[in-house]
This record gives structure tokens, sequence and C-alpha cells, in this order.
């Protein structure tokens, strides 16, 4: 029998609202419920999450938020298996009866093996993930399973070959990963689609960094629709490819939540004239973005100095930006932005060993630690006397 997913919009574990920005274990649940509420009073029932967000939280705010708020059969519930943080296969069954309890359910609807690359996958051939799923879905303990993909479309070719079993994948698409040649979405998703399988799309958004473009950008999204949000664009690019069932959004903003109902609610197909504004957009997002980060904090989570990464790749960001503007001075925020955040206990970009943990774990496979040395340290420190001096003391500990 097929699935109804009704509105397609899911809502995403991995950000939800937080009362701290820099603690993801946080979790402000008041928001959260109302958020929920919001979401489902809108037709709206698809929730993902994973063992590992929020520093191992999520699973049991949604368990809070959603199940015990809520019929069993008024919603989807999607969680993944931590592979990548597994010592061992023995582990698969006390972890899946562990994220059961957290949820506070006795079956998933969707499970996930998660961040599948050749390493991972490497271990589920050794381990028996695959069969353990086969056994899992024939007892009732999720309707169907598939992979959180994280690698090469040629990979991902022989993974959905040698195991037509799975029933879904789950794949980073968006508007400035579509022909990026480091994530190559777009030929993912066409050996998703010649293989038959539905596709979960994640950072339809990428991570909110397509909701605050350049200024020039904007410029030409609003004059083409002034009534249309700057993230609309990129959930609509998403929604519009066949296939996709559905379509993943952090939203700890109720703001953000009202904005995807508004598209999702009676979803409308970008027009050829709409694409080619996007293709005006990608030129100019790249010709300013210097790090493609999604702010996942991934790499922030592993990192043994407690280097806040993806804030600091965000103030570069920001910094090239603004170098181009006429306020200089905004410049000097940023490095101001920086010591702040050292202040506030985080290790500095020059505390990083070069142990790549990080990069190890970086879903877009960015070279973080050639980032922090190269761009962070030498171009952000150098405007701040007093970042330096806190650096210094902390690449002495």
């Amino acid at each position: 029998m097929a699935i109804d997913f009704g509105k397609r919009m899911g809502l995403g574990g991995l950000r939800l609202p937080v009362l701290d920005p820099h603690n993801p274990m946080s979790i402000d649940m008041e928001t959260l419920k109302k958020i929920v509420d919001v979401y489902m009073a809108n037709g709206f029932k698809y929730f993902d999450t994973a063992y590992i967000y929020h520093g191992e939280l999520s699973e049991g705010a949604i368990g809070e938020a959603v199940v015990d708020r809520y019929p069993r059969d008024s919603f989807f519930l999607s969680t993944k298996m931590p592979i990548k943080q597994m010592r061992s296969g023995d582990e698969m069954e006390s972890i899946f009866a562990e994220q059961l309890k957290k949820c506070h359910v006795d079956h998933f609807d969707f499970y996930l093996i998660h961040c599948v690359s050749k390493d991972t996958y490497a271990r589920c051939e050794e381990w028996g993930t695959f069969e353990f799923l086969k056994q899992k879905r024939a007892a009732g303990k999720f309707r169907e399973f598939g992979v959180s993909f994280h690698d090469s479309p040629e990979f991902l070719d022989k993974v959905l070959t040698e195991h037509p079993e799975i029933d879904f994948v789950m794949l980073q698409i968006n508007y400035i990963d579509w022909v990026n040649p480091a994530i190559r979405a777009k030929e993912s998703y066409e050996v998703a689609m010649k293989h038959g399988k539905p596709v979960v799309v994640m950072e339809a958004c990428k991570g909110g960094t397509l909701a605050e473009i350049p200024e020039e950008a904007k410029k030409i999204m609003r004059e083409f629709n002034p009534e249309a949000s700057i993230a609309s664009w990129a959930y609509r690019f998403v929604g519009s490819l066949p296939g996709v069932r559905v379509v993943l959004s952090g939203m700890p903003k109720m703001e953000f939540l009202e904005d995807n109902i508004s598209v999702f609610e009676d979803f409308k197909p970008l027009s050829q004239e709409e694409y080619k504004v996007i293709d005006q957009v990608v030129e100019i997002i790249n010709a300013n973005t210097p790090i493609p980060c999604t702010v996942c904090r991934y790499c922030e989570t592993a990192c043994p100095k407690k280097i806040a990464i993806p804030d600091y790749f965000a103030l570069y960001n920001d910094m090239k930006r603004l170098e181009k503007s006429s306020t200089p001075n905004d410049v000097l925020t940023q490095a101001m932005f920086y010591g702040a955040l050292i202040e506030q206990g985080h290790g500095p970009a020059s505390a990083c060993v070069g142990c790549k943990k990080c990069e190890k774990v970086c879903p877009q496979s960015l070279p973080i630690t050639d980032y922090l040395r190269d761009m962070v340290v030498e171009e952000i420190e150098k405007y701040d006397p007093m970042a330096k001096i806190e650096a210094m003391k902390h690449a002495g500990s």
C-alpha cells in the first residue's frame, strides 16, 4: 500500500530550538512544543531525528514533544543508526532498543543508516547491518529503511546495486550543491531515480545559509517576486524535483515554520524563468562564499580543543562579504565577535592540532584544518590584538 505523506515538509531534529546557541544540548522544549503544535495543526506529520543529534538528546525531545502528545497514527517518525560512532556490530540491538525507548514508541515508521560513506558501508557489510534491518522491517519495527548518504554518485550506485532491499535514500540537495563538484547533488539524485528509490531531502536550505545570501542575489529574487521569502526559493527548488517524497527543514524558530508552511501548503513548482533566476543567484553566491559550511556542528563535537569551527567560518564568510561593502568597520566587528567567542571558553582556531577528527565527520568533506589555519587564523586574528592574545593563551594549553 502506498504511503500517503500528505504535505511534503518534514520537521528535522538536527536544528531544534535551543536556549543557548552554543550548547546544542540546551533544547528549548516549550518552544519546540509550540512549533510542533503549529506544524501538526497545518497538516504536516513527518518528523526526522537521529541518535547523535543535539548531543544524543534529539530523539528524547521528539518523544516528549510529539509522541507523548499526539496519537501514534497521526505522524511519521524517522531516526537513524549511528554506525560511524559505534565500536562494533554487537551494539546494533542495544542502540535500536535505546532509540525506541528514547522516542517513547514500539516502532518507527522509517529507519536509516546514518552518514553512509565508504567507511561506514564497510562496517555495515562486516557487521551485517543490512540483514539486521531487513529482520527489523520484517518484524514490523519500521515500514521502510533507507540510507542517509554522504559520498560520490558512483558509490551510491554501488550501494543501491548491491542492496536493492534499500527502500529510499536521504540526500543533501539544494540549488547551490546541485552541480557543486564536491557534493554532486544532481548526479546522486539521478542515481537514486535510476534505481527507483524515493528521495528524502536534507540541507535544502544548506543550514540556513541559502536564506542569508549576498544582497546582490537577494535583489534579483525580490525583483522577480517581491512576496517570496529568500528561503522559499531553496525549498521550492528541491520540492519541484520528481521522486522527492519529503523535504526536511530544521525550524528552531516559529517564523521559519510559518514561512515553510506558506511554501508547502499549496506547493507551486518552479517555472523556467525562476530556474534562470536561481542560476544567476548561484553564480553570485559562489563568488561570495569562501567556506561552504552548513553549520551542522559535527566538526565542533568531534574537536578535542572545543574549537567553535562553524561560528568562526560564519564570521570569516561575513568578513569577506563586508570587505566589499562601504562599511569597513563592520569587518572589525567580526574580529570582536571572534574574541568574544574565545573569552566564552571556545578554543581559538590557532589551538587546532591538526588531528583532522573534524574532517572525518564533515558531511561536506571540507578541508577544515586548512581553512582554520589559512583563513581564520591568518585573516581574522590579525584584525584584533586581543583575539591574538587569547588565541596564544589557549594554544599553549
